[in-house]
């Protein structure tokens, strides 16, 4: 199956990817991760894409284009595959269309007043990174991490302005995806509010494993 996951920050796409990866045995791709290998490896793009980063400046839509059509022609994916992180936009989207087509393109659906409840309740430990909710998942003592007894912050992503402001480029750039793959009858809307076994439940009720 060749998925593509939508759907906001804080979505818990990445959890849901991981799982899904794991039961249909496809790989999991996002952008981070194609520009990473890219560099590692030090293919043609990977080595335009570090000089662009080293630049300061944003990876185009024209390499980022060609990097995902690298990636997808690698073994590992002529099964299937996850697109995370891409397409971010309808012309990306349109990109893609021209090389492979996707079976479905999943939206984690979540409301924004969700997404900064979860988000603006983390707490991560300074000492040794481990990661607490203020409701979700709360140390012992308030603001002390249980494991090191180091204490507790929120980063700067997390913050109600930064999620507020993430949530504004989401919807403004992306969200714009859900109408257009809508229109190709390749939506399917999956509540992202419950626990992740009760969604990759409703997941594999939808797309069977063969």
């Amino acid at each position: 199956m060749k998925f593509i996951f939508l759907g906001p920050p804080g979505a818990g796409k990445g959890t849901l990817a991981a799982q899904v990866m794991e039961k249909y045995n496809i790989p999991h791709i996002s952008t981070g991760e194609i520009f990473r290998t890219a560099i590692r490896e030090k293919t043609s793009l990977g080595l335009k894409v570090q000089a662009i980063i080293d630049s300061g400046a944003l990876v185009s839509d024209d390499i980022t284009i060609a990097l995902v059509k690298e990636r997808l022609a690698q073994p590992d994916a002529a099964e299937g595959f996850i697109l995370d992180g891409f397409p971010r936009t309808i012309p990306q989207a349109e990109a893609l269309a021209e090389f492979v087509q996707v079976d479905a393109a999943v939206n984690f659906d979540i409301s924004d007043e969700e997404v900064v409840k979860r988000l603006s309740g983390r707490r991560v430990c300074k000492k040794c990174g481990q990661n607490y909710h203020a409701e979700f998942m709360p140390p012992k003592k308030s603001d002390v991490c249980d494991m090191c007894a180091g204490e507790l912050f929120i980063r700067d992503d997390d913050k109600q302005e930064a999620i507020t402001h993430r949530l504004e480029v989401y919807r403004s750039q992306t969200a714009p995806l859900i109408g257009y793959y809508d229109t190709l009858k390749k939506l399917i809307n999956i509540d992202a509010r419950p626990a992740t076994g009760e969604i990759i439940e409703s997941f594999m009720k939808l797309f069977p494993l063969k």
